[in-house]
């Protein structure tokens, strides 16, 4: 593209942005350990999950089982970092779906408009119509047997819905900008202007929405799981530790205490990481 297009162009740079801070390292190495533990889990010095010590049964934390035991004898730290894999396995296979179908569609919706727009926005209006949790209940208790994968794929076909009204409001706010405008003057190919010029401003608004978006699937795996829609015990996950743990709470408080400490530290973590990345790469206009 000429020179000329650059002192036309108008970009979006960073104003004075918010600095990241410690809290938010904090958060980033916590979402990092659990993504560690949940890929090498098989790896690390733990006790089978699975494994049942009739003579360890209901133990409080110790130095033989560092978070206790359930009331099968099951190694209860064992089980929670094995069960993060469920967990992040279907909050980020599910956003994964759901951006990969919402996003570009919302991009080009809201880039092309006319007929393309309208169709889209109405279809997807219309299936934002319907409870995504009832939809996904419902799907769920007739798709047997359940596994992991129809577990991903439900959930991300829900999300499409909301990841492509977000993507195309965060396009369409971009997309009338001078800069972008400036481009189609000069003659730019829709394709360079949907990867150089609205793909680069979307992405920081995307990410945040994942990260929300991941957190948001995790608390809905753990609600399906309460309701027998997860994955079939004995496999571990948050939701099934805490759901199973509702049996034998009296006797043992460390069964439901430590998963859901597990699960709203990490999501904690998620939603901080979103909102600061958020704040951190606010954009403003300015001229070259």
């Amino acid at each position: 593209m000429s020179d000329q297009l650059e002192e036309l162009t108008l970009i979006n740079r960073p104003e004075k942005s918010r600095p990241l801070g410690l809290l938010f390292w904090i958060c980033v190495g916590w979402v990092g350990l659990n993504i560690f533990g949940a890929i090498f889990a098989n790896l690390l010095p733990l006790p089978d999950p699975l494994f049942q010590n009739y003579s360890a049964i209901n133990v409080g934390p110790g130095i033989h089982h560092l978070l206790g035991t359930d009331d099968l004898g099951r190694d209860i730290f064992s089980r929670i970092v094995f069960g993060s894999r469920v967990s992040l396995a279907v909050g980020a296979g599910a956003m994964l779906i759901g951006f990969g179908l919402g996003a570009p569609l919302g991009m080009l919706a809201a880039y092309r408009r006319g007929r393309f727009d309208a169709i889209f926005t109405t279809f997807m209006y219309v299936l934002l119509a319907f409870p995504a949790i009832i939809a996904t209940i419902a799907v769920l208790s007739f798709w047997t047997p359940r596994a992991l994968v129809k577990i991903i794929v439900v959930i991300g076909l829900a999300s499409v819905p909301l990841v492509y009204r977000v993507i195309r409001t965060a396009t369409m706010g971009i997309a009338t900008k001078d800069y972008v405008v400036a481009a189609r003057i000069q003659g730019a190919t829709d394709t360079r202007i949907l990867f150089k010029e609205l793909l680069p401003n979307v992405a920081p608004i995307g990410v945040s929405f994942l990260l929300i978006g991941i957190a948001t699937v995790i608390t809905l795996e753990g609600a399906l799981a309460f309701l027998g829609l997860s994955v079939n015990p004995p496999t571990p996950s948050w939701g099934n530790m805490i759901n199973e743990s509702r049996t034998v709470l009296a006797q043992n408080p460390w069964l439901v205490i430590f998963p859901s400490l597990a699960l709203c530290l990490f999501l904690l973590c998620l939603n901080f990481i979103g909102d600061r990345l958020r704040s951190h790469f606010d954009v403003t206009e300015v001229k070259l």
